[in-house]
């Protein structure tokens, strides 16, 4: 079954997933902890707020806001589905670039995390459903 990126639907499924490869899934070697805000979106006010946190070591995503952050990303329901569900590094990277992605905070941090994702057999496995899950 398929869900909207982002809806509450689909966050609990993504983290389904997540939990299915946890004791597999390769650790973060970067702590960051960031807000979204996706404009744009298909459903519910047209506004999600979420977050992305690696500070235990684990990539965890969830909706709402932290308190403390090292930035906030604000970007549409578009560039957000390319930068977190097709994880594409040169899209990700054309959207900051041309302004789509905009940042308050540390950029520094942001862009350590980008590069300290580890890329493993078992990464691109829950990377490949969460993308079979997302409409």
């Amino acid at each position: 079954m398929t869900h909207q990126f982002l809806s509450p639907e689909w966050m609990d499924a993504a983290r389904a997933i997540r939990e299915k490869y946890r004791e597999h899934a390769p650790r973060v070697a970067v702590t960051v902890r960031f807000n979204l805000v996706v404009t744009g979106v298909p459903f519910g006010e047209g506004v999600v707020h979420s977050h992305m946190d690696t500070s235990t070591g684990e990539v965890v995503m969830d909706l709402g806001h932290l308190e403390k952050v090292d930035a906030t990303l604000t970007t549409d329901y578009a560039t957000a589905r390319t930068i977190f569900v097709e994880q594409d590094p040169q899209k990700a990277m054309e959207a900051f670039l041309t302004g789509k992605v905009k940042v308050e905070g540390d950029m520094l941090k942001l862009m350590a995390m980008q590069t300290a994702m580890p890329q493993t057999e078992m990464s691109l496995v829950v990377a490949a459903e969460i993308h079979a899950i997302t409409e």
